[in-house]
Order: structure tokens, then sequence, then C-alpha cells
């Protein structure tokens, strides 16, 4: 089955961007020049997930280029990609892992959003998560993860302090037997 990897970087109080979809607040940190883990990253992935949302801020500030990496975007509304690697999808998330499995495809980012997130967490799908804690308090904004009715019992398996003061924190699902 695809790994999937919820990589995302936060502020101290849980929101992955402002209210109204901005993350200009992160610039600082990518400034930096700091990596953060992000290129070895990139390069253990097959492909990306993310919802409609965050597609249209990643066309905005990055072009929507993934190279020949697919790329599934959840939306509600049908629509179509120029771009070749896009596939748009109302499934739900259990769906999409069985057919990423069914490529072969070892390991997915999911991207966001935290609605996004939240619906993997749900059906039990997220297996890593990467985060990286940014040293600043939004005060509101979108959150990690929106209120869901599951649990998940997480097992620190890294943690990385950056001169920036970021902290990088990587957890795996505690797999329980029978799982």
């Amino acid at each position: 089955m695809t790994k999937i990897v919820y990589y995302a970087a936060i502020s101290l109080d849980g929101f992955i961007a402002t209210s109204d979809g901005d993350v200009g607040w992160l610039n600082k940190y990518i400034a930096t020049g700091e990596d953060y883990g992000f290129a070895g990253f990139r390069a253990s992935i097959q492909a990306i997930l993310m919802g409609r949302a965050t597609y249209e801020k990643w066309l905005e500030l990055a072009g929507g280029k993934t190279g020949d990496t697919p790329c599934w975007v959840f939306s509600t509304k049908s629509k179509t990609s120029e771009i070749r690697s896009v596939i748009f999808t109302s499934a739900a998330p259990r769906e999409v892992v069985d057919e990423m499995s069914n490529k072969g495809i070892e390991r997915a980012w999911l991207m966001g959003g935290g609605k996004l997130a939240s619906s993997f967490l749900s059906a039990g799908l997220i297996h890593e998560y990467d985060l990286a804690i940014m040293p600043e308090l939004l005060g509101d904004g979108i959150p990690l993860l929106q209120p869901v009715a599951s649990q998940a019992e997480l097992l620190l398996v890294d943690s990385r302090i950056h001169p920036s003061g970021v902290v990088q924190l990587k957890y795996r699902k505690r797999e329980i037997a029978g799982n």
C-alpha cells in the first residue's frame, strides 16, 4: 500500500496558512536558505495529493510544476488541468490510495490542506507526519487538521532544530498488532 506522508510547515499555534489561505508568512524562513530536509523528502516521494484551494495557491506561487510526478487534486467540481501530470478527482481518499498502490507508487506527499488531511486521517491513511514548526504565532488561520472523530497514536522518529528556530518533527503512525 502507498505510504502517505503529511509534510507541512505550521505556526506554533497550529496553522498552515492565514484565514485567507496566504502562506506569505513562510517567506522569511525560506529566505534563510535552509532546506529543512525538503530536498531529501521531495526525492523520496512519487506522487502529490492536495485539495483544490491548495492547488490554486500552488499554481499562483509555483506555476503548478510537478515535473513528471503525478498529482491528484481533490475537488467536488469537475475540472481538468492543462498540466499533464495533474489529475482532478472527486474520489474518496481510499480509492485514490488504492489507485496509486496499483500503479506501484510507494510514497505520496499529502500537501494539504487541513480538510483534506483530516479526511485521510479519518480513513486511517496517513503513515507519517513530517512537520516544520515555525517560531511564529498567527492567532488564526487554516488549521493543520480539522476536528475528526478518529485518533492516531504516533511515534516520534526524528527531531531537528534548525538555526532559524524552526523545529522539525517527524512522527510515524504506530502500528498496532492486527492492523
